[in-house]
């Protein structure tokens, strides 16, 4: 439906000028209701207020309008006062709540719901650009209370209700309002884009809930895209200069869910468990002076093959099982061609599960990945192969003499050497001309920044550079770019607690470099007992814990870490024990729940009349089946440009 003036029952409409595109983004709003609609309000900084109006008459249906006006706040409030006025015989037009953003809009077996963000906090800041969380969240019927509908009060509907409330959205998820939080810092520089694209991308949890208004409205206005992961910042200083360490973990929506119900690879290619990791380095500068940036990223996911475990109340540790063997290894490839789509070559694979035991379990995988490494690497060009490292973590850490963090450290600056990082300098002139702000608008201009005519990266970003440079700074010792092409891929059977150890060992030794090419440290290396690689490692574990608790139902084992730190080795034990058994009980009591209600969220589960519920299946052949796991969509596949196979 088409956007257009905003009319209700009182049959008054109101005037004013219209654009195509907004300048700023809108941060709050206002729910207001009739017996018959829905009307939001809307307003951004500079004082513009706009109307959201949502049919309530046919609740089964999505009827969602924009008006093309733009209001002051006083022709608001007499828009208001004419629509109150018009519906005084039904009750007049009610405050319902004021809102942050609207989630998405889903609908089980009767009508239509609309999530709100009731609450927000600020979690952060990147460049300038608030970071938020929710902190109360509210789901609102869009049925008129006065019509009646057997289905909207059935045990069925309201089961589906419970289900989507147990995601809790005040748990590590997070937004921006004009900072594209869903894409690492390089991709945005290089390749920006707005609207549409950026909700349909593998990391924004609500890309279903939103697409119904967003196909509605053809716009993002009234929409947040919420990230599922990890934000943290921590304020740093070195040889007197201060700078910020910004760690973000972005969880894949794709093949997602919970430890032994989302193993391996999906048809698709799609792993379980995907989380992209980026570390951020920026020095504090005032406004006037070129802020130095620095990221790296780094990637873990569940072993790209056909493999189970089956949940157990009665064994700790199932058997793994090798569910279907390719010959071909077709997903296997999918997944590795989707890596080098997102990050570019070459794609380093530190495999850490165990190569000996007296029972075989992780050993059956090893060998496994091993054959399907060696096949997909015979039709590629030695450039651009797989490049296979099989480190057993669990077998040096019982090596008392062996500094493990020390070894891994020594991995990851050689994975470095081959990626390299990204390095970027903005000048007071590119934060003018708007290189940092990403504020989303209509998909009528997709504002790439990038001139997709060349082909060679660090030329192009050096022109941006130098033209600012010459417009607004010219005193401005412009540094040339840096960019990180290709990516370190970690697992070890459930990408937590082994794998976040080594993924510290590279933000480790990532540390040392950004310093060093920021012009912080005179070395490109810090030593594991300096406070910074300590205050490093202590986000670290939170990030562990935190995607711990996501996917395996309890915080991570971090032995290395407890040891590092000196911490007792019986309490350490005591401890790795408790969060053994909270493991184990949620991944055998509480999963199945937790799964159901994710397949809700993301829409890869829609509810149908007639058809069985979700919980009458309780199987893992939903990612199969007809309501199965959602394809890699083209237009999730990135139009690299400027920045070709490069993120």
């Amino acid at each position: 439906m088409s956007s257009s003036p905003l009319t209700d029952d009182g049959g008054l409409s109101s005037s004013g000028t219209t654009h195509s595109l907004y300048a700023s983004s809108m941060q709050e709003f206002k729910l207001f209701e009739t017996q018959s609609n829905f009307y939001m309000i809307g307003w951004d900084r500079s004082g513009v207020y706009r109307v959201l109006k949502i049919d309530r008459l046919d609740p089964s249906e999505l009827n969602i309008s924009q008006d093309s006006t733009h209001y002051t706040k006083k022709e608001c409030y007499e828009l208001l006062k004419r629509i109150h006025e018009g519906n005084k015989a039904t009750g007049g037009l009610k405050l319902v709540t004021l809102c942050y953003g609207i989630i998405g809009f889903v609908k089980f077996l009767g009508p239509y719901y609309m999530l709100l963000i009731t609450e927000r906090r600020q979690i952060g800041e990147i460049f300038g650009h608030s970071v938020y969380a929710v902190s109360k969240s509210e789901i609102v019927a869009l049925q008129n209370s006065t019509l009646q509908c057997n289905i909207a009060n059935s045990r069925d509907e309201n089961r589906y209700k419970r289900l989507l409330c147990m995601v809790d959205l005040t748990k590590d998820f997070f937004f921006s309002y004009s900072y594209n939080i869903m894409r690492s810092y390089q991709k945005n520089v290089c390749n920006y884009e707005t609207g549409h694209v950026l909700y349909e991308k593998m990391f924004v949890w609500n890309e279903f809930l939103t697409r119904g208004i967003r196909h509605h409205l053809r716009n993002t206005l009234w929409t947040v895209a919420l990230v599922y992961g990890f934000f943290k910042q921590a304020s740093l200083s070195e040889s007197g200069r201060d700078f910020k360490i910004t760690l973000i973990a972005r969880r894949s929506r794709h093949n997602a869910g919970t430890r032994y119900l989302k193993r391996g690879v999906n048809r698709y290619g799609n792993v379980a468990n995907d989380v992209e990791t980026e570390q951020i380095v920026s020095e504090d500068v005032p406004e006037d002076h070129p802020m130095q940036i620095s990221s790296v990223v780094q990637n873990r996911g569940s072993i790209p093959l056909f493999w189970s475990q089956e949940t157990s109340r009665l064994n700790l540790k199932p058997d793994i099982v090798l569910s279907k063997k390719e010959p071909d290894y077709e997903a296997t490839r999918l997944h590795f061609d989707n890596l080098v789509e997102r990050y570019g070559n070459p794609i380093i694979i530190l495999n850490l599960i165990k190569t000996k035991e007296k029972r075989p379990r992780e050993s059956i995988l090893r060998e496994e990945f091993v054959n399907a490494i060696d096949f997909i690497n015979k039709d590629l060009p030695e450039e651009n192969r797989l490049r296979f490292l099989h480190w057993d973590l669990h077998k040096h850490f019982q090596r008392k003499t062996t500094n493990v963090l020390a070894l891994l450290g020594k991995v990851a600056a050689c994975a470095l050497m081959l990626t390299d990082l990204f390095y970027y300098q903005v000048t007071p002139a590119m934060k003018i001309e708007g290189y940092m702000s990403l504020s989303s608008s209509s998909d009528a201009d997709t504002g790439d920044i990038s001139p997709h005519t060349s082909s060679d990266d660090d030329d192009s970003l050096e022109k941006k550079s130098s033209r600012s440079k010459n417009i607004a700074y010219e005193k401005c010792d412009v540094k040339p770019p840096r960019l990180q092409s290709g990516v370190l891929r970690t697992n070890c059977i459930d990408c937590l607690d082994r794998t976040n150890v080594a993924q510290y060992a590279y933000g480790w030794a990532a540390l040392g470099q950004q310093l060093h090419v920021l012009g912080i440290k005179d070395v490109p290396a810090i030593e594991l007992d300096d406070p910074l690689a300590i205050s490093l490692m202590g986000l670290y574990e939170r990030m562990g814990d935190t995607l711990a608790h996501q996917y395996g139902g309890s915080a991570a084992h971090n032995k290395v870490f407890s040891e590092r730190r000196g911490q007792w080795r019986a309490a350490t034990q005591s401890q790795e024990f408790l969060r053994t058994l909270q493991r184990y009980y949620n991944n055998a009591y509480m999963d199945a729940d937790k799964q159901d209600a994710i397949n809700i969220f993301l829409g890869t589960f829609q509810p149908e009349q007639g058809m069985p519920a979700i919980w009458e299946l309780r199987s893992n052949s939903l990612s199969n089946g007809r309501n199965g796991e959602m394809s890699i969509a083209k237009d999730e596949r990135p139009s690299w440009g400027v920045c070709f196979r490069r993120f």
